[in-house]
């Protein structure tokens, strides 16, 4: 096997380091068994819930599968030879099934090799299209239902580097297709030739805040190639007969039917692009068409989006999220800012809504002015909408009750978004005449479906709500006795019958439908669970207080056979955490972890482990809170260490742990928080850092939750980086990243400069940079391989 290199450095007595030359590995035995599972199908239903359509794919990706033509631009990482995102899971198989047989038949007719995604019924939910990706590009190819057969409607030649190339019409019977032009050019190429000039940015003086993206454009060779690649002409392509086509080249980002089908809205990017924020902030054109491509009116014009007022609640200033109304044949509805976009400013109401009647001649209608940051609307008929606005700096969230003929609004909730215990649920929908989903009304009654969390467990409910009175009645909550009960729809409430997903801690989910008026289930599905070494493990949802009374939960994993009730061994732990913020003590203590949840062990936890003998905390609670005008993360490190202490001492007080042989680990602002841990504290024998960001002040405009610049609170992001402190740690750290990371601030660069500052300091540190990899890992040899590292750190750690 090819080798590749890792960098490394082992601790001894004196501070060493080298590179070592390694191939990849597999882990032992009893986390590669766990690791190595076939993977159970997708399901995906028509809205009537008869048909389920199982769609297959690998476990894993291959090294060989990231191993692709790429192009990094203004935020999209695309192949320049299939014209298809280079991230793409694809789909190898698939199944069908009427809701009332019992065996799945094989869609007959695919491509060989299929290589599938983009998968969209059609609106008369006979039909399922989807796209197949050649080695030259991309087909469009459409399945019936009825006959489980799949036949080819195009050549490879669709453009989806934007994300799905096709549309249906309303009619059923065509589909509007992306394709790339025929006069489409080639890429250019650095190779072979010198630049004409430097490349120049300037700045206008106006204050912005912008995030460290990656990905952008950064030469006008970019600028050229990002158009090629996103430039499509818009073709009809019928289910029988010949395509037509429905409109010139453009660079088209968005393109939908109003719910009639009379009407074709088309976005376009327009030049001038930018260097510093992605494709989706640069200038935009949006332009009614009728259904024919005929040209009716510019309904929408976004300048390039650079400047950005500070917070989480900021907008930019115009027309925004311009939508269709889905209960009307063609309607338009859109939020425009009242504050100038800007959380800062004191204003009576943040957004005000807008309708706009085809055909687009007349002036908008105000429709309703929301006190928060609009949020969306839910349609139910003429005179029932759902709006719910937020404002992100107190977590508040507010669902109105709208009639949108008279304009008369009731406030229906008001509430902590963070607040789990208090979530009302959310509405239940059905497709109307246009075949759109609107909120299922019955005589003036709607319905919730909720997750149920309360502080005495979670008891998934459907409730039925008045909107007369605004009062609820609780029609079912799930109490199983040995399981877990997920609500995912209502079938016919008149029957009782209502769709669930069944599992338990060692009974992987599987769908059924539930009569809540008999209380009996009928199973969907039957898929095994692969993962039954671990069926014997000992699995809990654990209560602790943090020393200030915060309450905390985690779920805790012992070996098989351990003695609860005589502990004679103390094990070795290993703790797995991701940070996060709330504004207040009461939600930052609520749980939402079920111990019924079935035990699904994978790369992103250490739940491996236990079949190793060892302890393992997972998804223990990490709170930082800033009550007030105290903002979280003011008090990040110490907040930070009063959980770690308190997740210790609860697991030490049971006696089931060795206090000395303690691992935390995490990834992305989980591997934030273990470099932190380690730096400020003497609590843990090692840890495992998984592609994170250890200095802040290369993320100076804001990171997580943080909305305060580097120049507000300087202290803040000095403190809070680790390599800012690096001479401090001297704990054994594994540091691992993927040397293709996309994800914004969590720039390779972060480890491969903490690795570097911490070698030179002497900390005993360890960087594995996974080929290819962006910041999911992917690829079955880089997964086996961390697997395989993180194995060798703890036995070297932790093991006695």
């Amino acid at each position: 096997m090819k080798a590749f290199f890792v960098g490394l450095l082992l601790a001894a007595t004196v501070p060493t380091w080298a590179q070592e030359a390694l191939t990849y590995q597999k882990p032992p035995a009893e986390i590669l068994q766990l690791a190595e599972y076939d993977r159970a199908p997708g399901i995906l239903m028509d809205s009537k819930k008869d048909w389920l359509v199982f769609s297959y794919r690998p476990t894993y990706k291959t090294l060989d599968d990231l191993n692709q033509d790429e192009l990094k631009l203004a935020g999209l990482r695309v192949n320049p030879v299939t014209n298809i995102a280079s991230t793409v899971t694809y789909i190898n198989n698939l199944k069908i099934r009427k809701r009332t047989a019992t065996t799945e038949t094989q869609v007959q007719g695919l491509p060989a090799n299929p290589r599938i995604s983009f998968l969209s019924f059609s609106p008369d939910e006979s039909k399922l299209a989807f796209t197949h990706t050649t080695a030259k590009g991309v087909e469009l190819w459409v399945l019936d239902l009825a006959s489980a057969t799949a036949r080819k409607l195009t050549s490879d030649n669709l453009n989806a580097n934007l994300g799905s190339p096709y549309t249906w019409y309303k009619s059923s019977d065509a589909l509007l297709v992306k394709q790339l032009p025929q006069d489409c050019p080639a890429l250019l190429s650095t190779k072979g030739s010198l630049p004409a000039g430097p490349t120049v940015s300037t700045s206008d003086g106006k204050v912005s805040q912008n995030r460290t993206y990656q990905d952008l454009l950064k030469t006008p060779m970019d600028e050229t190639n990002f158009e090629t690649l996103i430039r499509s002409t818009l073709v009809q392509v019928p289910l029988s007969g010949t395509a037509q086509p429905v409109r010139e080249t453009g660079a088209y980002t968005g393109m939908s039917f109003s719910p009639n089908g009379q009407y074709l809205m088309l976005t376009t990017v327009q030049r001038p692009y930018s260097y510093i924020v992605p494709y989706y902030r640069f200038p935009t054109t949006t332009t009614m068409y009728d259904s024919k491509g005929g040209l009716v009116k510019v309904v929408n014009e976004v300048p390039r989006t650079e400047v950005m007022p500070k917070g989480f609640s900021a907008v930019r200033t115009g027309k925004r999220e311009m939508d269709w109304r889905d209960d009307e044949p063609a309607t338009l509805v859109y939020a425009e800012a009242l504050d100038g976009g800007d959380p800062a400013q004191k204003v009576a109401y943040r957004d005000a809504l807008y309708i706009w009647d085809a055909p687009f001649s007349g002036t908008p209608k105000p429709l309703f002015k929301t006190v928060q940051r609009y949020n969306g609307i839910e349609w139910g008929t003429g005179t029932v909408a759902v709006v719910t606005d937020n404002w992100y700096d107190t977590r508040s969230q507010r669902t109105y009750l709208l009639n949108p003929t008279t304009g008369a609004s009731r406030l229906i909730e008001d509430r902590n978004y963070q607040d789990v215990y208090s979530d009302p649920g959310s509405f239940t929908t059905k497709r109307n005449t246009f075949g759109r989903k609107v909120i299922d009304l019955n005589a003036n009654k709607a319905y919730l479906i909720g997750s149920g969390f309360t502080k005495d467990g979670q008891f998934p409910f459907i409730d039925e709500m008045d909107l007369t009175t605004l009062k609820k009645k609780r029609l079912y909550t799930s109490k199983p006795t040995n399981g877990k009960e997920t609500i995912y729809d209502i079938i016919d409430l008149r029957k009782g019958e209502v769709l669930v997903v069944e599992e338990s801690s060692t009974r992987y989910p599987n769908y059924a439908i539930r009569n809540i008026r008999s209380g009996k289930s009928q199973p969907l599905t039957r898929f095994a669970n692969p993962f039954g070494a671990l069926k014997d493990v000992h699995k809990e949802v654990i209560h602790y207080k943090r020393k200030d009374g915060v309450d905390l939960t985690g779920t805790l994993y012992l070996p098989a056979g351990y003695d609860l009730k005589a502990p004679n061994e103390k094990l070795p732990l290993l703790i797995w955490a991701y940070p996060a913020e709330y504004k207040d003590k009461n939600t930052a203590g609520q749980n939402t972890q079920n111990p019924n949840d079935f035990t699904f062990p994978y790369y992103g936890s250490f739940v491996y482990w236990v079949a190793k003998g060892y302890a393992v905390l997972d998804d223990a609670a990490f709170p930082i809170i800033g009550e007030g005008k105290t903002e979280p993360n003011d008090s990040f490190i110490p907040q930070l260490t009063a959980n770690a202490e308190a997740a210790i001492d609860a697991l030490d007080q049971r006696g089931y742990i060795d206090r000395k042989r303690v691992a935390v680990g995490g990834h992305s602002y989980g591997a934030f928080m273990t470099a932190n841990l380690l730096t400020h504290t003497n609590l843990f024998a090692c840890g495992i850092a998984r592609s994170g960001a250890y200095n802040r002040t290369l993320t100076p405009f804001g990171f997580q939750s943080e909305q305060r610049n580097y120049w507000d609170v300087p202290d803040v992001y000095n403190t809070m980086s680790p390599f800012m402190n690096a001479d401090k740690m001297k704990t054994p750290l594994l540091l691992i990243h993927g040397d293709a990371d996309n994800n914004p601030g969590t720039f390779t660069l972060q480890t491969e400069r903490y690795f570097q500052a911490l070698k030179n300091m002497g900390a005993p540190v360890r960087m594995v940079l996974l080929p290819k990899e962006a910041h999911g890992y992917m690829a079955k040899e880089n997964i086996l391989h961390v697997l395989w590292e993180q194995d060798q750190w703890l036995q070297k750690y932790l093991k006695k």
